[in-house]
């Protein structure tokens, strides 16, 4: 059993180590006792991650993430991709008026959550899910372990 996290930058800089958006998911595989995992994490441009939601969720316009989790047979590994929109996301750090570090991390918890098979209302109760406690709570803990 192994657990193997690729990350890709589709261009530009990231505003994060990529180091960074791999421990993210693989603090939230732990925390879920994920012990056999494959997941990519692609960092990708508004253009991309619209076609993708177009395509995909049947929705236009571009959003901060997308998760596809797939399932396999019992004892095979869990297989996931997380598309982020890095130029998204730092818009909402702006509104937020957080890092940009701190909203790629929340998106790639977020991400891994979805591929772990966790969901959450689309309105504003969302907040108060289960998933998004544990998202906030792991976001902290990668947070706090980034900086030691």
């Amino acid at each position: 059993m192994s657990v193997a996290v690729d990350v890709a930058v589709e261009r530009g800089r990231l505003g994060m180590p990529q180091g960074l958006a791999e421990s993210a998911a693989r603090a939230v595989l732990r925390a879920e006792g994920v012990q056999d995992a494959a997941l990519s994490i692609a960092f990708v441009s508004s253009r991309t991650i619209a076609a993708l939601n177009r395509k995909h969720l049947g929705h236009r316009g571009a959003t901060d993430v997308i998760s596809f989790g797939f399932r396999p047979a019992a004892g095979a590994p869990l297989t996931g991709d997380i598309y982020i929109a890095a130029d998204v996301a730092r818009g909402a750090a702006r509104e937020r008026k957080i890092t940009l570090r701190e909203e790629l991390v929340r998106l790639v918890v977020h991400g891994t959550l979805h591929v772990l098979g966790y969901d959450h209302p689309d309105d504003e109760s969302r907040v108060a899910s289960p998933m998004w406690r544990q998202q906030e709570r792991l976001v902290a803990r990668v947070l706090r372990s980034a900086r030691r």
